[in-house]
């Protein structure tokens, strides 16, 4: 049997994933009863589910398996292994039908057309920051993949480029801060006390922008978002867009330094892209697990669950199941079939999907435009989060392509 860690403590992820852990579970204790330690949130165990097939089963079944109240059985609910106060405000963290009206009346921002219209923006934006860095060894979280994302979602929020450092730094404080939040709650409150002002600014002066749209998007039923839903909103987004795709984009570069093979691959073959993209989000797995409350007696591959359990599946171990994808611990940017669980599956499935996939396709056609061969110049250090997990510093050099693309 392999050590087993603290899934509940971010310091076990501070040296990467403990991913010799979950391949034992996998095959010996797919449904585990983690129970509760000393850094346990709430001080309760919960149920560690690391199969695909089950990962996607409870992905899928949002009645049984609650993202709110647990139909009524807890007083919070959430998606971290911590119970939040935002249940049944935030769109991650309601059931249908209040997840449905939500979903409806921020999707009016998220169009296809919407979303391709920032593709040329962000291609420049991409080149800038690689123009910055230049050709001596550089850190490609910060350098890089933290910029280019957090550029994104601010376009889409409508966030000032003066104000953005400094949500950027509240984010990462809030991150790596220890207290078992996914984000600790002074960096919450900083964002949704800012949200309040953006969104009186957008209600007092529409304009083209995703935020604005949504601001004021009017649903079937003739109503609004609430204040109140809208900084929720926002206190979701931000954090999702700027550190998850950041997460993704620095892994892929780790990923080159390790197998330059597939970089001079993509070079050679940019027709690769998307599915080297989708490769990445299968690789990467940004956020690493989610968390439902069982709202009624039920099972999971055969082993009981009772009502008011809290229930966490981790998509970075179904993306490494041996059982469904070949060779699972190689970096293939070629990988097709790739039916991994990084966007979630059923209601919840990710919102920013689309634009996660179009920023990791402008930061891989950027890299392989320009470089030959990354290099790592240092050691790597990553955030000691268990849900937002990813580099928190990458050391790089990366050599210049003699004939660019």
């Amino acid at each position: 049997m392999t050590a087993l860690v603290d899934l509940s403590d971010g310091a076990s992820f501070s040296s990467g994933f403990p991913h010799e852990m979950f391949t034992w579970l996998r095959a010996n204790d797919p449904v585990h009863w983690h129970h509760p330690t000393s850094r346990t949130p709430d001080g309760e165990g919960f149920w560690v589910v690391s199969r695909h097939t089950d990962v996607g089963s409870v992905q899928r079944d949002a009645t049984a398996f609650s993202s709110e109240t647990g139909n009524g059985i807890r007083q919070g609910g959430g998606t971290g292994i911590k119970d939040e106060p935002q249940v049944g405000v935030m769109l991650n963290m309601t059931d249908d039908p209040r997840h449905h009206r939500l979903r409806s009346l921020v999707n009016r921002g998220f169009t296809p057309r919407a979303i391709g219209d920032l593709e040329a923006e962000l291609l420049r934006r991409a080149n800038l920051l690689l123009d910055a860095v230049g050709d001596d060894a550089f850190d490609a979280v910060h350098g890089f993949a933290r910029e280019l994302p957090s550029q994104a979602i601010c376009i889409v929020l409508g966030v000032p480029e003066k104000d953005r450092p400094q949500l950027l730094d509240w984010l990462d404080a809030g991150i790596e801060a220890d207290g078992g939040a996914i984000v600790a709650p002074q960096a919450t409150r900083r964002l949704r006390e800012y949200a309040r002002g953006l969104i009186a600014d957008k209600r007092r002066s529409p304009d083209g922008g995703i935020m604005s749209t949504i601001v004021h998007a009017v649903g079937d039923d003739g109503s609004r978002l609430s204040d109140r839903e809208l900084v929720a909103f926002f206190a979701l987004l931000f954090p999702a867009g700027a550190e998850t795709t950041r997460s993704a984009i620095a892994g892929a570069v780790s990923a080159f330094v390790d197998h330059p093979e597939q970089f001079v691959r993509l070079r050679e073959d940019p027709s690769l892209l998307n599915t080297a993209a989708e490769e990445i989000v299968r690789w990467t797995t940004p956020s690493v697990y989610k968390r439902r409350t069982a709202s009624t007696d039920t099972e999971i591959a055969g082993v009981p669950v009772s009502a008011g359990d809290k229930v966490t599946f981790w998509e970075m171990s179904a993306n490494r199941d041996e059982d469904v994808f070949g060779n699972p611990f190689e970096f293939d940017v070629g990988r097709n079939p790739n039916p991994h669980l990084g966007f979630g599956w059923g209601i919840h499935f990710c919102l920013g999907a689309a634009l996660a996939r179009l920023e990791l396709k402008v930061a891989l056609e950027a890299l392989i435009e320009r470089y030959e061969v990354l290099l790592t110049a240092g050691d790597a250090e990553w955030t000691p989060n268990n849900r937002l997990f990813g580099l928190k510093r990458l050391p790089v050099r990366a050599i210049r392509a003699r004939t660019p693309m």
